[in-house]
C-alpha cells in the first residue's frame, strides 16, 4: 500500500491577504476558491505538485465554539503549526519574501542538519520556512 499526501490544512483569518502571500508573494497556483454558507474552501499549491493542495481554512470553522475561539487565539500568537517549502535559493527568496512586508522571523542561516533556512510568519500568523539543501 503506497499513501501520498493531498492536503494539508491551514487556519488562516484573512482570505484575501492569504492569497496575497501564497499566491501573488509566494507564486502558489489557486487549485479551488469555493465560497460556502460560514467558509471559504481556498486550495493552492505548488505548481511542480499538482497532486497536493494547500487549503487556507477559515479559522475555526466546523469547530464546537470553545475550540474556534481556542484556535483563533492559538493562531493570533502564532502558536499554531505552518508549512516548509524546499527551494534551490533560500536567500533570493528571503529578500523576495521580506520585501512583500511578511514578518522575518528568522534570517537565512545554516543549519547543523544539512539546510540553509529562514523563517516568516503568513498574514494569519502560521510560521512558513524555507530551506535549501546545503552541500556535504
Amino acid at each position: 500500500m503506497e499513501l501520498t499526501l493531498q492536503y494539508t490544512f491551514l487556519e488562516t483569518d484573512d482570505h484575501e491577504a492569504a492569497l496575497a502571500f501564497y499566491r501573488d508573494t509566494l507564486g502558489l497556483e489557486v487549485r479551488q476558491d469555493v465560497a460556502m454558507e460560514d467558509a471559504r474552501w481556498l486550495t493552492v499549491g505548488p505548481k511542480a505538485q499538482p497532486e497536493l493542495g494547500i487549503v487556507l481554512a477559515s479559522v475555526g470553522v466546523g469547530r464546537p465554539p470553545q475550540d474556534a475561539e481556542t484556535l483563533k487565539a492559538l493562531l493570533a500568537k502564532g502558536s499554531l503549526s505552518g508549512l516548509v517549502f524546499q527551494t534551490d535559493d533560500v536567500d533570493a527568496l528571503f529578500e523576495k519574501v521580506a520585501a512583500s512586508g511578511a514578518e522575518v522571523l528568522q534570517e537565512p542561516m545554516d543549519q547543523p542538519y544539512g539546510v540553509r533556512d529562514c523563517a516568516f510568519r503568513d498574514p494569519s500568523g502560521n510560521m512558513v520556512r524555507f530551506n535549501q539543501k546545503t552541500k556535504g
